[in-house]
């Protein structure tokens, strides 16, 4: 007859900690729009793990000062940028292919475009900007990404969500936003679109029995007032701080924004279709693995989504074994 083991002899998992991240030395982790906001956070974090990460943007001015800024925080750092601009689909695949590189451990489908004004504007292809780019932009860089994906022994490609999605329904008849466009509206729905297509990017892997894994992550609430200065990429001024003060007890900065992504890329722990946000109310704190939201649970709506993505792009993520 077998016996239970002692307590102090059965092994345990080590708590993820935020500050004392585990080794990436050897990994190559591309993230979009690395040059700002989120992205840089997650980029700056990465970079700390050993990693060599490659900063995705559409703006080179940008990217070399972040680029700065990271090997300012992290001696020793390797990191490059590519010209990337998801606005323009025809221009991914020599994005890709100006990364250079025989397979990619992860990628972080970070970049984001949200406006205020009232006015819809549209991509050169002729899509509504923040669909065309948050979303559209994305689906098909995974088409052109997977190929170095499927290289590495694990890829993840990981989809950062919005807390702005959570309350939104996607009009799959209207996903352009032509008949009723509304900014914030249209914005989450693009996110939410993220995420769906996110998951059911999972479904497929794991249907083909590829080693990729497809992860959704948000990062709550994350303002810049509670964003640690990075010059040139972000400062902070005593007034911006002091003004963020009332938001503090809910809400954080986009370093803390950046946890989530950057366990979906690290941790072996997570698993692809897995959903992670911040722990407290999903708008602050340590990342956990969280109950997949109700408007995200359709994978009729998700695959409906795909078929149209595919048709607005003229490409398809192909997941082979």
């Amino acid at each position: 007859m077998s016996s239970v083991p002692p307590v102090s002899s059965v092994p345990s998992v080590p708590r993820w900690d935020v500050h004392r991240l585990p080794s990436a030395d050897g990994s190559t982790v591309l993230v979009t729009g690395g040059n700002a906001g989120i992205g840089y956070f997650v980029a700056e974090q990465l970079a700390a793990t050993g990693a060599v990460v490659i900063l995705g943007s559409r703006n080179p001015a940008r990217a070399e000062d972040a680029l700065g800024a990271l090997r300012a925080r992290v001696p020793g750092a390797r990191v490059r940028a590519v010209r990337m601009d998801l606005a323009d689909l025809a221009s991914l695949r020599d994005a890709v292919e100006s990364l250079e590189v025989t397979r990619l451990d992860a990628v972080v489908h970070n970049a984001g475009v949200a406006l205020d004004g009232p006015a819809r504007q549209e991509t050169g292809d002729g899509h509504e900007l923040m669909f065309g780019t948050n979303h559209l932009g994305h689906f098909a860089l995974t088409r052109w990404l997977l190929p170095l994906l499927s290289a590495a022994p694990a890829g993840r490609v990981v989809t950062m969500g919005s807390f702005a999605a959570k309350t939104e329904r996607l009009d799959l008849d209207d996903l352009q936003s032509r008949r009723d466009y509304r900014p914030k509206r249209t914005y989450g729905r693009s996110k939410l679109a993220q995420m769906h297509v996110g998951f059911e990017l999972d479904r497929r892997l794991r249907a083909a029995g590829s080693p990729v894994a497809s992860v959704v992550v948000h990062p709550g609430g994350a303002l810049d007032s509670r964003t640690p200065t990075r010059p040139p990429v972000h400062v902070r001024t005593a007034g911006a701080w002091l003004r963020g003060l009332p938001a503090a007890a809910v809400l954080q900065g986009k370093h803390a924004g950046a946890w989530p992504a950057v366990r979906a890329v690290l941790d072996p722990g997570v698993r692809g279709g897995q959903l992670w946000g911040p722990r407290v109310l999903g708008l602050r704190g340590r990342p956990r693995n969280e109950p997949r939201w109700r408007n995200l649970a359709d994978t009729e709506v998700a695959a409906r989504l795909w078929a149209a993505s595919c048709a607005l792009t003229g490409v398809e993520p192909v997941v082979t074994p």
